[in-house]
């Protein structure tokens, strides 16, 4: 069934809480494990029902945050989401404190009752009212982008149409986009600071009720972080800090000499090739007619896959005012369906939405049926974002099909842009971590944090002259900052992991790409740092551990660029 097409069902809230609160007194009463067992499935079921909705609230609600009719819905979802989400929560807790856990440890799993542990101490009814409120400040921040309009040389674009110009081989069509954009921004710029005070401030309250210091602690229970914690983080970011940042720096500061550019400006990060970075050949119809042939031979599942995919229009991936600004993969559970959301603009991110966010879509597709599917996907998001990133890599032995004769200079330019972002995330990650154990931070102590960091993970680029950038702004759009705290380290190390099986690929790609079919099929079901181990990826969190890997990239990266 064509994703248009599935019905859509308005759910009663009380008939979810009744449904629920029937499945947590099952689990409560329950004398046997099949007992147990057979109340999970009615879980699942209504699970199903509530994901499969809100997936599709989400999806036409994001295609147009201008119908009346989802702009409700969603609002609904805001309102309701947070109650649902505790009643799930309290019925892991009734498993968690069943008599029966041990056999029920044995015939489902300890992961699974690890990551219920982890869920539990990201919820509590206490802050139900607090979390309703913090969605609506979400959904604020995102209808306010959403809706912004540039006026660019004669014509009206949205953001991510506007995007296209930022990555321009002209230098002054680059620095004109980039200044109209800054200006727009700096109109919206006090709307910006409003709602990230009140997002911070309700986050904090929500952590400080239930018994954290601040928010840094519930923020990564929520991210359902049940290998690593905070510690392994901060390792990870003195890995970057001491191993990628020199490398990148270097790179990218000989790169600018290539481009003929003296001062490495911060509208020139986005181009790479001299003479323009390679765009793909043809229009969107061409771009899904090639990731087709790439898919089919690749292997039979992702055949399979993505016929699927375009079989049942599963993709949105047109610009247009009103379309939410960025890009994602969700899954419509009753129809066992991914499906991606995008916004073209005609750059290499085109193609990019055909690697990563289909990486993310096949691995929905190869773990519909696991065990836990439904209750905690494929685990973490750093492994989601293993799965999409290193996608892109594996898409690499086919990247002829999209971009011709320059598929060299596109992997030349992606490895280098993978390479740069690692330590941009990384920087993300550290702001959150200040501001979140500094709550009572004024907007101009922020934007003055944002740019120490500028300064100490990405010194070659310069910001002076740039309007809304140069005072420290950048972070306020990059969504995940406001709509998913603490999301941004998983790319980061995603990417790492991705370096990983790309390296890897160089000497044997059918071997890497079987090892990574592995680690997708796995699901919830295994600790990150167990996948990684067998996978044959280095696991990032001890001292030193990503030196090889820059290392070996670097030397990869000039071998590509002697070819180009």
């Amino acid at each position: 069934m064509k994703v248009k097409d599935m019905p859509y069902e308005h759910l009663p809230l009380e008939e979810l809480r009744q449904e629920a609160r029937a499945i947590i007194d099952g689990v409560k009463a329950a004398k046997t494990v099949e007992e147990v067992l057979a109340v999970r499935d009615r879980m699942l079921k209504l699970m199903v029902r509530y994901q499969s909705n809100a997936a599709l609230c989400e999806i036409r609600y994001t295609c147009n945050t201008a119908d009346e009719y989802y702009v409700g819905e969603h609002e609904y979802f805001d309102e309701i989401g947070p109650e649902i989400q505790s009643l799930f929560t309290e019925y892991g807790s009734a498993l968690l404190r069943s008599p029966l856990r041990p056999q029920l440890e044995q015939v489902l799993s300890p992961v699974y009752f690890r990551y219920l542990e982890v869920q539990s101490m990201a919820m509590s009814p206490a802050i139900v009212e607090d979390m309703v409120e913090e969605n609506k400040l979400v959904s604020e921040y995102s209808k306010l982008m959403a809706g912004l309009e540039f006026q660019f040389r004669g014509e009206t674009y949205s953001r991510a149409a506007l995007a296209g110009f930022f990555k321009d081989d002209d230098r002054e069509t680059r620095r004109d986009a980039y200044r109209v954009f800054g200006k727009t921004m700096n109109e919206v710029a006090p709307q910006l600071d409003d709602i990230y005070d009140r997002m911070v401030k309700v986050r904090d309250r929500m952590a400080k009720r239930m018994g954290y210091k601040n928010f840094v602690e519930l923020g990564y229970h929520r991210m359902n972080r049940v290998s690593y914690g905070q510690k392994e983080v901060e390792t990870f970011r003195k890995n970057v800090l001491e191993s990628i940042v020199p490398v990148v720096s270097r790179l990218r500061t000989e790169n600018a000499e290539d481009l003929g550019i003296g001062t490495y400006m911060f509208y020139d990060d986005g181009v790479i090739i001299p003479g323009g970075d390679p765009r793909p050949m043809g229009g969107k119809e061409d771009i899904f007619r090639a990731a087709r042939d790439m898919y089919h031979e690749m292997s039979d599942e992702s055949a399979a896959f993505i016929d699927l995919m375009l079989a049942n229009d599963a993709f949105d991936v047109d610009a247009r005012k009103n379309k939410w600004g960025g890009g994602y993969c969700t899954e419509i559970a009753a129809f066992k369906q991914p499906f991606i959301l995008a916004n073209f603009n005609g750059t290499a991110g085109d193609v990019d939405v055909m690697t990563h966010e289909a990486g993310h879509a096949f691995n929905a597709y190869l773990i519909a049926d696991n065990k836990f599917a439904l209750e905690i996907g494929c685990g973490g998001m750093e492994t989601a974002e293993t799965h999409s990133m290193s996608m892109e890599f594996f898409a690499w032995k086919y990247i002829q099909k999209f971009f011709g004769e320059n598929a060299d200079k596109y992997k030349y330019m992606h490895a280098l842009s993978a390479l740069s972002f690692i330590p941009y995330g990384t920087m993300v990650d550290a702001f959150q971590h200040i501001v979140y154990e500094h709550p009572e931070m004024t907007p101009a102590q922020r934007n003055e944090a944002w740019l120490d960091l500028e300064r100490k993970f990405r010194p070659h680029i310069h910001t002076e002259g740039m309007p809304f950038i140069e005072e420290g702004r950048r972070w306020q759009y990059q969504m995940h900052i406001y709509e998913s705290p603490f999301y941004y380290i998983d790319y980061c190390l995603a990417q790492t992991a991705a370096f990983g099986f790309l390296l890897a690929s160089q000497e044997d790609y059918d071997g890497a790409y079987a090892r990574y079919i592995r680690l997708m099929k796995q699901g919830g079901e295994t600790y990150y740092d167990r996948l990684l181990k067998e996978a044959g990826i280095p696991v990032p969190f001890r001292d030193g551990a990503l030196k090889a890997m820059a290392e070996q990239v670097e030397a990869l990266l000039r071998k590509l660029k002697a070819r180009i």
